[in-house]
């Protein structure tokens, strides 16, 4: 039996944790013997621990040096880790990756010192390959919708804001918010009539949800049933340059934070709406809604024409910066018009592909070849 060291020191909640425990579970049912070393203060890793799972809760890089074994532990990490970490990991174990991101922009040199990384989408393939990066698994390992954290539930608005503790103005808005929040009666979500669209989703950077609005907003602002609903959270600028996009939807906009029962949201919304493709590396909030039976709306582009059946489990469009938003004006007035919405569900092929046991069965190829290839490491 492999055991796999796998490496998550991520604080805040996004896709890539999201993946992480999909992808503990999958290595463990696929026959591995899996620790993954998280950070202490995370909660999001509570009840993951199983007969084949082990969770390190470290504070620091000596903490999880001293959590690795001595030598020739097969290492996956994740996200990035610490650099002393790194050294050591290079030196004395198989140092193997996830790339969560796609290389855009981004220097590979990192990665040409692991001894093999791998990735969630042909799209992240392919730029791995043309970045120089050798040693890259052929197999997209994909994800798959991880619909059963926690049951559903009432949406009640929380902060969207993801206070940075690194910044002093962070640390003082950080401080005073949840007052005034608690000062406010809570809110809970009731649908408005009319055409729901949706973002459920980290408001990170890599969206790139401000640049794709400041095209978006004005056109839908030019149907007066079109509102936008946004689950998720974001740092202080982030959600600052997206509350001016939005300015031309005035008062169709609300923010709700983040909600831990995706699946109470996504029915909510008629649409889901993707950020811009080209630093997305596959979009698990578009596959989970596919499977909650929310069709999407995102660029026609890498890596979305992966995950999204056009037509069927949603509507592709041209990137808003080549032709100023007109596809999509197009497509949205077909809709508000009346175009059938499709249901995503009946792609069963399509979401196959993204299911649990297509996600387990990647990860027993995965391991065979994590055998054959070092044949030495992991067998602590």
């Amino acid at each position: 039996m492999l055991h796999v060291h796998q490496i998550n020191l991520q604080r805040a909640l996004g896709g890539g944790e999201v993946y992480t425990r999909s992808f503990t579970r999958a290595l463990a049912d696929a026959g591995a013997r899996v620790t993954l070393h998280v950070d202490r203060s995370n909660r999001f890793w509570d009840g993951l621990e199983g007969p084949s799972v082990t969770l390190s809760r470290v504070r620091s890089a000596g903490e999880l040096l001293a959590a690795l074994p001595a030598r020739d532990a097969l290492i996956l990490t994740q996200t990035a880790i610490p650099a002393a970490v790194f050294e050591t990991a290079v030196e004395r174990h198989v140092l193997t990756g996830l790339a969560h991101m796609p290389m855009h922009q981004r220097s590979p040199d990192e990665l040409l010192r692991y001894r093999l990384v791998m990735s969630v989408s042909q799209y992240c393939l392919d730029l791995l390959a043309r970045a120089g990066v050798g040693q890259v698994y052929p197999e997209p390992l994909y994800g798959t919708f991880e619909l059963e954290r926690p049951a559903r539930g009432a949406i009640i608005a929380q902060s969207p804001y993801h206070w940075d503790e690194r910044k002093w103005r962070d640390r003082l808005f950080g401080a005073f918010e949840p007052l005034a929040r608690a000062l406010r009666p809570a809110r809970r979500f009731r649908r408005e009539p009319g055409l729901t669209l949706g973002i459920v989703s980290l408001i990170a950077p890599i969206k790139q949800f401000p640049l794709l609005f400041s095209h978006l907003a004005p056109i839908i602002a030019l149907h007066s049933q079109a509102r936008l609903e946004i689950f998720g959270i974001g740092g202080y600028a982030q959600l600052r340059d997206l509350k001016h996009a939005l300015a031309p939807l005035a008062g169709r906009v609300r923010y709700w934070g983040f909600q831990p029962s995706v699946q109470a949201v996504y029915p909510q919304l008629d649409y889901l709406m993707t950020g811009l493709p080209e630093k997305e590396a596959l979009g698990l909030n578009a596959i989970e809604a596919q499977a909650c039976g929310t069709p999407v709306l995102a660029p026609d582009a890498p890596p979305f024409i992966e995950t999204i059946v056009h037509g069927r489990t949603g509507f592709l469009y041209r990137d808003p910066r080549q032709d100023h938003g007109a596809d999509f004006a197009a497509l949205l007035g077909r809709i508000v018009r009346g175009q059938p919405r499709p249901d995503p569900r009946g792609a069963t092929e399509h979401l196959a592909r993204f299911s649990y046991a297509a996600l387990v069965e990647r990860a027993r190829r995965l391991l065979a070849h994590l055998a054959r290839t070092f044949p030495h490491a992991g067998r602590q």
